[in-house]
């Protein structure tokens, strides 16, 4: 049996700002912790040098991994957080993940997100890096 995770935006506060939830309450057995993900190939080639948009599908295809990995999907996952290196690329990050978004989460129960903009990641090649915690 799969964890119960409720998401939910508080009366309270402002609505969020795109397509993520305020707030994830998870009954589970277990956590998983997932690293940060970024666009290398399981050969730890860089996939889309210079192309957001590819290395978006990249870091939410080893995401999906992670979690396969795990016996979870990305319905377990309880909260993200994003770094962009780039404040430009802040409208492709918003397009990209919500084209994802609707087929990994079709009821609109979107986990909790931190975006942040860094100055950088570990390569300076990698554009967006995405670690989740998910209930299992």
């Amino acid at each position: 049996m799969g964890a119960e995770i409720q998401t939910y935006n508080p009366k309270t506060i402002a609505k969020p700002l795109g397509l993520y939830c305020h707030v994830a309450r998870a009954r589970a057995t277990e956590y998983l912790h997932i690293a940060g993900q970024v666009s290398l190939s399981g050969a730890g080639e860089l996939v889309g040098a210079g192309d957001f948009e590819a290395q978006m599908h990249q870091t939410y295809a080893n995401l999906r991994a992670a979690l396969e990995s795990a016996g979870a999907g990305f319905d377990s996952v309880v909260k993200y957080t994003t770094y962009l290196t780039r404040r430009e690329d802040l409208s492709e990050y918003r397009r990209v993940r919500n084209a994802l978004y609707e087929d990994f989460y079709p009821r609109g129960n979107y986990p909790p997100n931190t975006l942040l903009i860094v100055s950088g990641l570990v390569n300076d090649d990698l554009l967006v890096e995405i670690e989740a915690v998910a209930a299992v």
